[in-house]
């Protein structure tokens, strides 16, 4: 069991995730039901015996994580398999439940599950896209494929790829920098301060402008301090 803050939510949870399934618990000391479920989810992970890990997210402390799954009440929990999310329940369960729900996660892996991994461990596409021809959703497929679609120069393949799942924080970050490729921005090799600054002046009245600022928010991800300011400083040029 990991406490995951906002700042480390990519590295203990996103990047987890490409080794084995995490479980997210959203959570808050003042939640009565959370305090029933917690210890209830914590025995099934750890049954797993390592086959399923789990990050636990106080919501009162990282509004940041919260607010990216877009929970409206909580307990909330969430499976996550190759930065996707690809399970879910609200409130509080049985346990007989949530262990069906962690069983589910430690399943033997299906071959396009297997066709991923020989994907991430060659950064081949070959293997992804014929994991796609077997489960044309797969997540982590998609996610892979999309990212290495990226930086092979065919940002718009990657977006199409992206639509076919549903909108999570990696999905999020993949697409911005698909527009910002397909646009020829660079972020690795440019000023992202100035190009913030200089599309402050046009967000308001340019969709364009104002979506690549927030590609590039995006981009910089909500453990970066620039990103909080500089939202702040869109809300004030919109409103």
């Amino acid at each position: 069991m990991t406490d995951v803050t906002d700042a480390t939510f990519e590295h203990e949870v996103l990047r987890r995730s490409a080794e084995v399934p995490v479980v997210v618990d959203l959570w808050a000391p003042w939640c009565g039901p959370c305090k029933t479920l917690g210890p209830i989810i914590e025995r099934a992970v750890a049954a797993t015996d390592g086959a399923v890990a789990l990050a636990k997210v106080n919501v009162d402390e990282n509004p940041v994580t919260a607010r990216s799954f877009q929970v409206q009440s909580i307990p909330a929990v969430f499976a996550l398999k190759d930065s996707a999310v690809v399970d879910s329940f609200i409130g509080a369960q049985p346990e007989a439940v949530v262990a069906e729900f962690v069983g589910r996660l430690a399943a033997v892996p299906s071959e396009a599950d297997l066709l991923v991994a020989e994907g991430l461990e060659t950064g081949s596409q070959e293997p992804l896209r014929r994991a796609l021809e077997l489960q044309p959703d797969h997540p982590g497929a998609i996610v892979a494929l999309a990212g290495l679609l990226i930086a092979d120069g065919s940002p718009d393949d990657a977006l199409a790829l992206l639509g076919r799942v549903p909108e999570t924080p990696e999905i999020r970050r993949l697409a911005a920098e698909a527009r910002l490729a397909s646009q020829q921005v660079d972020v690795a090799s440019v000023a992202v301060d100035d190009l913030l600054d200089g599309l402050l002046d046009r967000v308001k009245d340019d969709p364009d402008a104002r979506q690549e600022f927030l590609d590039l928010l995006e981009t910089l991800g909500p453990e970066d301090p620039r990103t909080t300011a500089y939202r702040k400083a869109l809300a004030a040029r919109l409103f």
